[in-house]
């Protein structure tokens, strides 16, 4: 009798990486009741792999076993095998991820973990190769040795899942009640500073971007006037900015830095990242006006529009990390870099320039070609504007080489964060284009992910959406929801704003009557299918790759409350604030999202214009209050006959003598009246 775990049921999945994984030998299964019965029924451990389609070493882990007919052998032998996609999973990837850090092992992708029947781990791991190298045991060697535990010595697997799972479920109910010193965020900024190199960011390799990390310590170091921290932030992402993290030919961020300087990328970029970094960047803008951020802010926001615009205008995940170099050997890297050669061939007698300029050798600096790199540029940095048409050349020519794979799913969290730093960057600069790319996208998100009761779907591709229902996602939306109605004065984004913070309490808040109630599951309440359930409900307070959920969240209500005045975002806000702050003693360096986000919450500052339709004064007033250097100014424009929202601190206020008039609102309340740009600029300051 042929069982359903007996073939490889990728086929029909919806995200790209299982996908590339449909032709495998080994009989995976998606996550779902499914599998697990079917464990249960051959009484054999489930093998959970989790990865994702631009992950490097999971292309490496799938080359060398999983396409691998022995091992294959092995594994359907001997477990029910779970794909999964930790993008389109992130609830259950990051159990997942805890779990192995209960078990003392670092943690990365992939992941590999070995669970009974009911969800619950005993061992783990990350990559490991076929055969023992690197240091690390084979998968010939562990899949039976661990398959042979489960059968004879199942009191030692029963023992270690009972001990897990009473840790998970121990973190997830935790009292994280508790006040938060009032010197902890300063205190925080300055430790966290204090461990930056003279390379830029924190010491070691690798380096990650972590855009949310130097955000909290740039807003902090501002409150604080520690120009001495702020400028060490503004080293840190100079150098980003500078190295080979930066795509100088086609624009945005790589996902890290393998090595301490910047320099050498894991080539894959991610949409959260170069979200994240176009919103940090348009903040330091701000503060010195500099046209260095500029420069990489619209670069990264090309790429953008060039490579992740999907058809319905929202945008895919990432790009992959390996493509095919010239004799089709897939190589990480391998469409990025370059030999002098090369650049010769298509700039001419301009290449000189350039190759002294990007730091291109014949030696290389990356396995025998170069990243190109401004790291050892000796001319003003803001030179390499004059380098546009050999960029452009050059990405031309790129183009002509086999690209990474892109995962074309549209991830609502991650769509969220790039559709708030487009609306930002585009109230920043005045550029309309930007805006209109941020609302093409919010529609998308809205028409492929919005069910029918009102709660926002994860993951969507290709007409088909995974149906499970997250926290984040609806904290990031409302964000980007308050950027657009910011941006537009179009109180649509904001009426889906307020809609959705309505269904964040219904379907994720903790209303657990105990000491420990508060704050919101990652996952909604009311599902019994494992496919939707996972093994714990975790309340996420730490950030990972992004913002944790509840930080996310705690940022949507302090932007509903900078945007419609209602003390209740405010209240909700700071109970939310109130019901996590106990771990933040110890736990900040993770936790620095939330930090950011109570910041934005009590240092907040409304500006609202109000003006004649298309006033030029009114502009003037506008740009000066999008580009003041404050990092909680939030600005609204209405035409005089407009009305605002009745609880807004601003709202019956209207012109003074007939001219355009500035209102700004610290909190609940408005100082006087303002007309003259100058004296707008002078309020502001005295606000920092």
């Amino acid at each position: 009798m042929r069982y359903p775990s007996e073939q490889n049921n990728l086929a029909d999945a919806t995200s790209p990486y299982l996908l590339q994984h449909k032709d495998n030998p080994v009989h995976w299964q998606q996550w779902g009741t499914p599998a697990f019965s079917e464990a249960r029924r051959r009484n054999v451990p489930v093998l959970l792999s989790i990865g994702y389609a631009a992950c490097h070493w999971c292309h490496v882990m799938a080359h060398e076993s999983f396409e691998d007919s022995d091992v294959a052998a092995l594994m359907n032998e001997h477990y029910v095998c779970i794909k999964l996609d930790r993008e389109e999973r992130p609830d259950i990837d990051d159990i997942y991820m805890t779990a192995l850090a209960m078990m003392g092992e670092p943690g990365g992708w992939p992941l590999t973990m070995a669970l009974d029947a009911d969800a619950r781990p005993f061992w783990g791991g990350t990559y490991f190769p076929k055969m023992p190298q690197y240091g690390r045991p084979g998968l010939m060697q562990i899949l039976p040795e661990l398959a042979r535990v489960y059968r004879h010595d199942h009191d030692r697997i029963e023992k270690n899942a009972k001990a897990l799972n009473h840790g998970l479920k121990a973190r997830a109910i935790a009292d994280m009640r508790g006040t938060m010193p009032e010197d902890l965020p300063s205190r925080a900024a300055a430790t966290l500073a204090g461990h930056f190199d003279a390379l830029g960011g924190l010491a070691g390799a690798p380096k990650f971007p972590q855009a949310f990390l130097y955000d909290f310590i740039w807003r902090q170091a501002q409150a604080d006037g520690d120009a001495q921290i702020m400028d060490k932030v503004k080293h840190a992402l100079r150098q980003m900015c500078r190295g080979g993290l930066f795509d100088h030919i086609g624009g945005g961020f790589a996902r890290y830095s393998v090595d301490a300087h910047w320099l050498v990328p894991h080539f894959e970029k991610m949409l959260y990242d170069n979200a994240q970094l176009i919103g940090l960047l348009g903040r330091l803008y701000r503060h010195d006006k500099d046209p260095f951020w500029l420069h990489f802010i619209t670069q990264t926001i090309a790429w953008l529009e060039c490579e992740m615009v999907l058809e319905n205008g929202g945008f895919a995940a990432s790009l992959d990390a390996d493509s095919a170099d010239e004799s089709g050997a897939m190589k990480e890297g391998a469409y990025y870099v370059w030999t002098p050669q090369q650049v010769k061939a298509v700039l001419g007698d301009a290449a000189e320039k350039f190759i002294s300029f990007y730091d291109i050798s014949a030696a290389g600096n990356f396995e025998g070609r170069s990243i190109p790199n401004l790291l050892v540029c000796d001319i003003d940095h803001n030179a390499h504007n004059s380098m546009h048409g050999a960029r452009e050349k050059l990405r031309h020519a790129r183009a002509t080489r086999t690209a990474p794979a892109r995962d074309d799913k549209m991830l609502t969290d991650w769509n969220a964060m790039a559709i708030t730093a487009l609306a930002e960057a585009g109230q920043i600069f005045g550029r309309k284009s930007w805006v209109a790319m941020a609302e093409k996208a919010f529609a998308a998100v809205v028409q492929a992910a919005q069910r029918d009761d009102g709660l926002l779907a994860h993951s969507a591709r290709a007409g088909r959406r995974l149906d499970i229902a997250l926290a984040a996602d609806h904290g990031f939306m409302i964000e980007a929801a308050c950027a657009l109605y910011q941006a537009t004065s179009n109180s649509t984004y904001l009426n889906h704003g307020e809609g959705w913070a309505d269904r964040l309490d219904a379907a994720f808040a903790n209303r657990a009557k105990r000491a420990q109630s508060g704050g919101y599951f990652a996952t909604e309440r009311g599902n019994t299918n494992r496919q939707e359930t996972p093994l714990v409900r975790t309340r996420p307070i730490h950030d990972n790759a992004q913002p944790s959920a509840n930080a996310a969240i705690l940022t949507a209500f302090a932007t509903l409350f900078a945007a419609t005045g209602k003390p209740h975002y405010r209240r909700r806000a700071d109970a939310l604030f109130d019901a996590l702050a106990a771990p933040l003693e110890t736990q900040y360096t993770s936790m620095t999202s939330l930090l950011a986000a109570r910041h934005r919450l009590h240092n907040g500052v409304g500006v609202t214009i109000i003006a004649a339709h298309k006033e030029a004064h009114g502009d003037a007033l506008y740009r000066a209050a999008c580009a003041h250097a404050h990092a909680g100014v939030s600005v609204l424009r209405y035409a005089a006959h407009e009305a605002l929202p009745a609880d807004h601190p601003a709202y019956g206020k209207s012109l003074t003598n007939g001219r355009a008039t500035a209102y700004i609102c610290p909190g609940l309340t408005c100082l006087p009246p303002v007309t003259d740009v100058t004296e707008l600029i002078e309020k502001l300051d005295s606000l920092k």
